[in-house]
């Protein structure tokens, strides 16, 4: 277990119990193991893997502090859109038990390691799905659904929110994941926000400690229900950004 990465969770407010800790090592050990056979992250030192994904992950809290998310009695609702090898889905459930979480991906090799991953590390609470986004968002059993949506997925705002916003229930709220400067793709993003119900609220940026990662968690409020023609089919968000 790493000591950098406890002491910068405990800065972040998250104290990490043993079983916490067993879970990130065999977290660890088995993305480095199937990362052998299949391509789930170019990062795989021990240190980068804790400060560039566990770390990064739970980084939201940030964001999360920022709203008042989570401090309610009530388990919330969480889907990670292209949760890839479980970025940040599955550091947010070691942390955040009590979170119901869903992990979204489309590609059927990375469902296989997440299963894996979640029987190893005996986590309840926690399902996958193998699917697109854009398919899933127009099914009635997760379609406006969700309090929280997040997604550290590589796609522009306006790309991501189509995916991500029709999940979400009124009031619910989509935290996208961002480095750097986010101002001029935020401004892109408006119309798209707009035409589907939701609305940037807040830009939270932030260095990861005693590193020099820089970002910026974006967080934009479903204020209204989403038309029922978005998301659009298969391929037209990033094909075609809503702008």
């Amino acid at each position: 277990m790493s000591k950098i990465f406890e002491k910068r969770a405990a800065d972040l407010g998250i104290i990490l119990s043993d079983e916490m800790k067993r879970q990130f090592s065999k977290y660890y050990e088995m993305l480095v193991e199937w990362n052998k056979v299949m391509n789930l992250t170019g990062i795989t030192e021990y240190e980068e893997v804790y400060e560039k994904h566990f770390l990064d992950s739970i980084c939201i809290v940030k964001a999360f502090s920022e709203k008042n998310i989570f401090l309610s009695d009530t388990t919330k609702k969480v889907i990670d859109i292209g949760t890839g090898a479980g970025f940040p889905g599955i550091p947010l459930k070691i942390v955040f038990p009590d979170m119901d979480i869903t992990l979204l991906d489309s590609l059927n090799k990375r469902i296989n390691f997440l299963n894996a991953v979640i029987e190893e590390l005996g986590l309840s609470g926690i399902d996958t799905i193998h699917g697109r986004a854009e398919d899933y968002a127009k099914n009635q059993q997760h379609r406006e659904k969700y309090d929280l949506c997040v997604s550290r997925a590589v796609a522009n705002l306006s790309t991501l929110s189509e995916y991500c916003v029709p999940f979400l229930k009124r009031g619910g709220y989509f935290i996208s994941y961002k480095s750097g400067e986010v101002d001029e793709e935020l401004k892109d993003a408006e119309k798209a926000l707009s035409l589907l119900g939701g609305k940037a609220e807040k830009v939270v940026k932030f260095k990861i400690p005693e590193t020099d990662i820089g970002r910026s968690f974006v967080i934009i409020n479903k204020i209204k229900s989403t038309p029922g023609k978005y998301p659009r089919k298969a391929g037209l968000p990033s094909k075609e950004p809503l702008h």
